[in-house]
């Protein structure tokens, strides 16, 4: 096929124009895609957002704007962006198929994010997984147990189920049932019981804490002690509370009781 020098000139004035054009679109478009996430950015740090959030929305914004500037590139070329959409829409559509656990998460972590049921240092129980939140990204949450294990759990697992935030609150009320025995003096057990409650400083007295019998079991007489505590202080005053309940009633002689089989054999 022979080209005159006319056509030739004619093909590079018509498309030279539009490859240049094309290359402006996508150079300046990149160019205001940066600017725009760079200050979409700033204005979700200045409206103190989560740093995940400010991130991924920033990468939202640029994702979609780079999109739409090579569409717009292609079409300046004279390509039918029509097609182009209807596969890229294709495309997507079995992407999303493909990963429809991994986008689940992802969902499910955008919801932690703006909901914010808890937060990094909060200890939770999610899951059926218990630890301290180390971190929230988007498509999983990482606890920390209390031997010092890491347990990553998908975000869609947490969001689909209930959730235990022991941090959320202030304070806490610890819960105990003690048991002496019925020959036991039932008064001097229970004053027992208050002065030690109310001799640990970390008890709050407002809240007053509470002591008084809650059952009569087959073995034993039920103390039900309750009292309310800093949410840090929750563990050690449990622990120390039966330790020192243990050795106070040993030194009052106030029994508590233990199960008991009799086995009787014939002679």
């Amino acid at each position: 096929m022979n080209f005159s020098l006319d056509s030739i000139i004619g093909f590079i004035s018509i498309y030279g124009v539009k490859l240049i054009g094309a290359v402006l679109i996508f150079y300046i478009g990149k160019i205001v895609a940066k600017f725009l996430k760079n200050f979409s950015k700033k204005a979700m740090q200045k409206a103190k957002l989560d740093e995940t959030i400010t991130k991924f929305g920033g990468n939202v914004i640029y994702g979609g704007l780079m999109l739409f500037i090579i569409l717009a590139a292609l079409s300046t070329l004279g390509i039918n962006t029509n097609s182009f959409i209807a596969v890229l829409g294709a495309a997507g559509l079995a992407v999303g198929l493909a990963f429809q656990g991994t986008l689940s998460n992802l969902g499910a972590g955008v919801l932690l994010i703006f909901f914010r049921p808890f937060n990094v240092g909060d200890f939770i129980n999610g899951a059926g997984e218990s630890g301290v939140v180390e971190e929230i990204n988007l498509f999983s949450t990482l606890l920390k147990t209390g031997d010092n294990k890491q347990i990553i759990i998908p975000n869609s697992s947490i969001i689909g189920g209930n959730i235990t935030n022991f941090s959320a609150k202030d304070t806490r009320r610890v819960d105990f049932i003690f048991g002496i025995g019925y020959d036991d003096d039932l008064k001097l057990a229970k004053t027992t019981l208050e002065e030690i409650i109310n001799a640990d400083e970390r008890v709050l007295k407002d809240p007053a804490p509470f002591v008084a019998v809650s059952e009569l079991a087959d073995s034993s007489v039920n103390f039900v002690v309750r009292a309310w505590v800093k949410s840090g202080d929750y563990w050690g005053v449990h622990f120390d509370t039966l330790e020192k309940v243990k050795l106070t009633f040993d030194e009052k002689n106030i029994s508590i009781p233990y199960p008991q089989m009799d086995i009787h054999q014939d002679k």
